[in-house]
């Protein structure tokens, strides 16, 4: 799977958004949010095919949590990905 090339990340003070820029403008009307360890895993994930279980690896890599507590957590992630249709449909 991947994520869709045209979402950008930005921070905003101590947030994370996805951006969904319009034809001309960005729409902030279209606009996610994400805590602070998924938007390092996003920088991590973004324009790189990925598996679930490459999810699973980068967190335990960076952060101290056991491996369930990083499963559940990357199921929770791409629940929100699949419903809020961030990643590229072509690759899923």
């Amino acid at each position: 799977m991947k994520l869709r090339n045209e979402l950008t990340l930005r921070q905003i003070g101590k947030d994370y958004i996805i951006v969904e820029p319009g034809q001309d403008k960005v729409d902030l009307s279209i606009v996610y949010t994400l805590n602070e360890t998924a938007a390092w895993l996003w920088k991590e994930l973004y324009g790189h095919e990925f598996s679930k279980e490459d999810m699973v690896v980068k967190l335990l890599g960076e952060y101290e949590v056991s491996e369930e507590h990083a499963r559940r957590d990357v199921d929770k992630l791409l629940e929100i990905f699949v419903s809020q249709k961030l990643l590229d449909e072509n690759d899923n």
